[in-house]
């Protein structure tokens, strides 16, 4: 819990306290009058009393420092996670799970089995050790169809020569489908009428939000389909996007999947080397974009950028109107022209391509944007897991409208598609920065019930202010992914719709969704996970390298099991079983699936994330990254041209002592005095960071090294120090 803000519990806060942070003194006596009501009845300090201040007496309009009072005054003696968020039983019942279980539970759990709330975790550990039962009952949940159905749910690699090819085994064996025709069939949650998307361009704020039904979703798409199939391309071929998200460029990435080819995903905001790395890597044959991308007054162009990339035949959409404000290339065509070739066989139903599930559908690179990027390919079975997180852990379903801020080129565009078509929802989209009140009010006019953020983006409206006179009271939940967040800024965020629970959810591009999750179904504490994702097993490895036991509270590294529906069992440029697998410690005769974060089970079974494995070290009993001592020490000597900081355990055990790897500006030079480099290093961290970090040597190299998304691989830095006899060596 973040350091308290207000020390006084709720029955030492006076009315005058209240007036102190700007309320008018009658509104601040009526707001005592409730709290002392509540109070009276649930005592100052429980989670009962924090429900009824959230849902009865805090609103908007209050000033955030009241919310603040309330909060961290009933959870003053709480101790760590306290609830910002708690079930309704009646509610929880109504959930996607909460129904299945009402339905199912006993036949689940048998007689442990008493209610959606209490039996939630019991139906979680279900999932990982039946997974046939509970993949096959989320299929049918979802209404997912198969033209070829499976031979079974798994098939586990039991010779040892496979299991070490594919330690995940092998998903729904010998099926063939299509996802993107799924996301178009008619099914007992869809009519042809039904809203599926619904978006507003910015500038246009005041105009009514536009929608595109299933019918007209279907005919766009099937067109466009038609219209690849014109240019003469090889089933499978890789088709790239380059544009920011909106309407057309969701209508392009359903027809490339429909007709059997694989999307290339490249985000909007990449440079030309960018692009190009992937374009390569992809072996894309041909790319989708925009001539410009529009941001307020601003045109940012975008077309001549995939040019600079020396790009394969690219098919644009101009942002304005039809006309382009740049000619293009030989071998190029515009939107109009593309659709012109598929005219003719308008509104004719496209036959979809079914493949194989282990087909690719999607490939996706690591964030990283220097040197080569990890291409991560999506089959068709990884749209089935990223709808069935949101199935179960946003609970979304026929009548929501779900918003996420973000792009076809990182996994959660893909991700927003599949979980809200699949589902029978409606995507919200607004053509612009999300960063101003233009979003905050399509919000309100879409009447958003989920609404999909990362930490940085809820860090810019609360100190603007953004949201302000917006109605967000159509929102049922939140949900919450990229980066670490923050305890005040999502609670500021819950008070903003009537305090609705945030969804915590870490996954990644390989995962094809998340590994955990909150649940509407348990207490939702600020800034944490409450639960493993469903169908997926977490393991805390010790300083041992192996698991400690499970839930046992703890933090160290986190491993995965590997039977993970929808994960990625291969790399097109690099080792799958090298990258995830490699000198990982067995779990039952399983090995465990690498993920390198480092994260935290907390006593009263929460999760919290701390960051890479490999930038975080402990020093003294400090949790510290290896960043921020970098930043310490590149800034120490202008002769330093790059820092390492590595936690290296000494040969004779005891606690990690903190080593600098350091490259020279002028590595031939050897007049350096080292020892001279850590003391000032010493000073500089004890000084700017922590008077109790020790640095114990300094040791030079030529070069640090990286991986291919050049990031510093801190972990062989380790080992390759820890290896060394250091008292010789150092």
């Amino acid at each position: 819990m973040a350091a308290l803000h207000y020390e006084a519990a709720l029955d030492s806060i006076s009315v005058s306290d209240i007036e102190a942070l700007g309320i008018s003194p009658s509104s601040a006596l009526k707001l005592y009058e409730d709290i002392s009501e509540i109070i009276n009845t649930h005592g100052p300090s429980s989670p009962q009393t924090w429900t009824l201040l959230s849902k009865r007496i805090l609103h908007p309009l209050l000033p955030f420092s009241f919310h603040q009072m309330m909060y961290y005054g009933c959870f003053k003696d709480f101790g760590p996670d306290p609830p910002a968020w708690s079930p309704d039983p009646e509610a929880a019942m109504l959930t996607n799970v909460g129904q299945l279980l009402e339905r199912r539970g006993k036949e689940f759990l048998g007689s442990t089995y008493k209610d959606p709330i209490s039996s939630f975790s019991h139906f979680q550990e279900f999932s990982v050790s039946n997974p046939e039962v509970y993949w096959k009952t989320i299929l049918d949940e979802m209404s997912i169809s198969f033209s070829v159905p499976p031979q079974s749910i798994l098939s586990e690699n039991t010779d040892r020569e496979s299991s070490l090819a594919n330690p995940g085994g092998q998903w729904l064996p010998g099926a063939y489908v299509n996802p993107a025709k799924t996301c178009l069939t008619l099914n007992c949650k869809r009519n042809l009428d039904d809203v599926v998307i619904r978006w507003r361009d910015e500038g246009n704020d005041d105009m009514p939000v536009s929608s595109l039904t299933l019918e007209e979703l279907r005919s766009e798409v099937w067109l466009v389909a038609y219209a690849l199939n014109a240019l003469g391309l090889d089933t499978g071929s890789a088709i790239a996007i380059d544009m920011p998200m909106n309407v057309e460029s969701v209508i392009i990435y359903l027809a490339i999947v429909l007709a059997g080819h694989v999307v290339v995903s490249i985000a909007d905001s990449f440079a030309p080397p960018e692009i190009s790395a992937r374009l390569k890597i992809s072996e894309a044959k041909a790319i989708f974009t925009q001539d410009l991308i529009i941001r307020g007054d601003k045109s940012i162009p975008l077309y001549s950028r995939v040019v600079h990339a020396q790009a394969p035949m690219a098919i644009v959409i101009p942002t304005k109107g039809c006309s382009f404000s740049m000619n293009l290339r030989d071998g190029d065509i515009s939107w109009h022209d593309f659709l012109e070739k598929a005219t003719d066989l308008r509104g004719d139903e496209f036959a979809a391509v079914e493949q194989p599930v282990e087909a690719f559908t999607n490939i996706l690179f690591s964030s990283g944007t220097t040197g080569e990027p990890k291409a991560i390919p999506w089959t068709h079975l990884t749209p089935f897991k990223a709808a069935a997180d949101a199935w179960c852990h946003m609970d979304i379903r026929k009548g929501d409208i779900v918003a996420w801020p973000t792009n076809l080129g990182w996994m959660m565009g893909p991700w927003l598609v599949y979980a809200s078509l699949l589902n029978g929802a409606s995507i919200a989209l607004y053509n612009g920065s999300p960063l101003g009140s233009g979003f905050a009010k399509f919000v309100q006019d879409a009447r958003v019930t989920m609404l999909g953020v990362i930490p940085s983006i809820v860090r810019v409206w609360k100190s603007a202010n953004s949201t302000s006179g917006y109605d967000w009271s159509a929102i049922r939940c939140f949900a919450s992914t990229g980066e670490a967040s923050s305890v005040d800024e999502y609670l500021w965020l819950m008070g903003r719709a009537q305090y609705k629970p945030i969804i915590e959810y870490c996954g990644g591009t390989e995962i094809g969704g998340g590994f955990v999750s909150g649940s509407l179904l348990q207490p939702q504490s600020l800034a944490a996970f409450s639960t493993p994702a469903m169908g997926c097993s977490l393991f805390i490895l010790g300083d041992d390298g192996h698991p400690i036991p499970q839930n046992v509270p703890g933090m160290g590294e986190l491993a995965l099991g590997p039977l993970m529906f929808g994960a990625s069992s291969t790399l097109l440029n690099a080792d799958h079983y090298n990258v995830y697998f490699k000198g990982m410690p067995l779990w039952n005769g399983k090995i465990l699936r690498r993920h390198g974060d480092v994260f935290e089970r907390t006593s009263r079974g929460y999760y919290h994330a701390h960051g890479r494995a490999d930038d975080t070290m402990n020093l003294g009993g400090i949790k510290v990254s290896s960043v921020e001592i970098e930043r310490v020490c590149n800034a120490v000597d202008s002769n330093v041209l790059e820092t390492a900081a590595i936690g290296v355990p000494p040969p004779q055990g005891g606690p990690e002592q903190l080593v600098i790897a350091v490259v020279l500006k002028d590595s031939d030079d050897s007049t350096v005095d080292l020892d001279k480099l850590r003391i000032s290093f010493n000073s500089a961290v004890q000084k700017k960071l922590n008077p109790l970090f020790r640095i114990s040597h300094v040791v030079p190299f030529s070069s640090l090294p990286r991986t291919a998304t050049n990031k510093v691989m801190r972990r062989f830095l380790r080992q390759q120090l820890s290896q060394q006899d250091q008292n010789s060596k150092l």
